[in-house]
């Protein structure tokens, strides 16, 4: 095996299991963990803003990572309103998404990545210095789709934190 195989080697199961993770999380009811929520709030928000600073060095990229942005919390609010609460009868709340937009989200991220990867693969190998190397991330389009996804999940969460609040108390008070 090549060492230009290796990264692309160990990153496809590691893509497959995220995606397994994700896909499975997007269908049917979900448990209401509000520490997970909050820290995935969190770790998007600081991913969204070191993308942010990254993208300062060339405005285009920027403006894609907006762009995405936008959308995903256009899209998150989207999915919000398509989103159900409910009680189980041990007493537990939890929500059941729509499970077409975040399929759709994960599977655009993945391919986009997937065909980073194939296209970058080949020019790395090509590349005798390492300063000359292709960056994964210099495109505009790849931080557009990780700027939906970004955006689509902090806000999906933060909206599912204040509604699943007032699921609560509807709950307490009928």
């Amino acid at each position: 095996m090549t060492p230009q195989m290796v990264m692309p080697m160990v990153m496809a199961p590691l893509m497959a299991f995220a995606v397994w993770r994700r896909v499975r999380g997007s269908f049917g009811r979900q448990p209401i963990r509000r520490g997970r929520m909050v820290a995935r709030i969190a770790i998007l928000g600081a991913l969204a803003v070191l993308c942010g600073l990254g993208g300062l060095q060339d405005v285009r990229l920027l403006e894609g990572l907006l762009g995405g942005l936008a959308g995903g919390v256009a899209l998150g609010l989207l999915g919000l309103r398509l989103t159900r609460f409910e009680r189980g009868a041990d007493g537990a709340d939890a929500y059941i998404p729509n499970p077409w937009i975040g399929g759709a989200l994960t599977v655009l991220l993945a391919g986009r990545i997937a065909w980073r990867f194939l296209v970058l693969t080949p020019a790395m190998g090509q590349s005798v210095a390492a300063a000359h190397a292709p960056q994964f991330g210099n495109s505009p389009l790849t931080l557009l789709v990780l700027g939906l996804t970004i955006g689509y999940y902090v806000s999906y969460y933060a909206g599912l934190l204040v509604h699943h609040r007032r699921f609560e108390r509807t709950q307490a008070t009928g």
